[in-house]
């Protein structure tokens, strides 16, 4: 089985990058986008599996974004990764669409569960008040 297509998204491209080399081993990352504003076009071109998704892109909530994409038709895996802990935050998310939420503050050992989960069908939500 091919490893999953991964579309990156966030206004920070030093972050991008270090997800990147985070995932690359085990996903196959096809693209990353720093603009809010060209995440949909990008995933209707790339088609990918799944979306990691920042919550704040600029001028661009990453929640609006996702209604977008579930209102387009998009059907892959939505997992946001944030700094944003608030549980108001995460239940926006899920609600948007989203089937995982990784908090920036624990991505190194929670991001690789997220997207392992959201792809057997779970949800995922790193645990609250526990940083590694």
């Amino acid at each position: 089985m091919s490893p999953a297509r991964i579309l990156l998204a966030d206004d920070n491209q030093n972050f991008l990058h270090h997800v990147v080399e985070l995932l690359e081993s085990n996903y196959q990352v096809i693209g990353t986008v720093v603009d809010g504003g060209s995440v949909c076009a990008e995933v209707s071109r790339l088609r990918p599996d799944l979306m990691v998704l920042d919550i704040s892109m600029g001028q661009h909530s990453g929640i609006e974004i996702a209604r977008q994409l579930r209102r387009e038709g998009y059907a892959g895996q939505i997992v946001f990764l944030s700094v944003h802990e608030d549980p108001d935050f995460i239940g926006a998310a899920i609600g948007a669409g989203g089937r995982g939420y990784v908090f920036k503050s624990r991505m190194n050992t929670d991001l690789g569960l997220a997207l392992s989960s959201v792809l057997s069908s779970q949800i995922f939500i790193s645990p609250q008040g526990q940083h590694p």
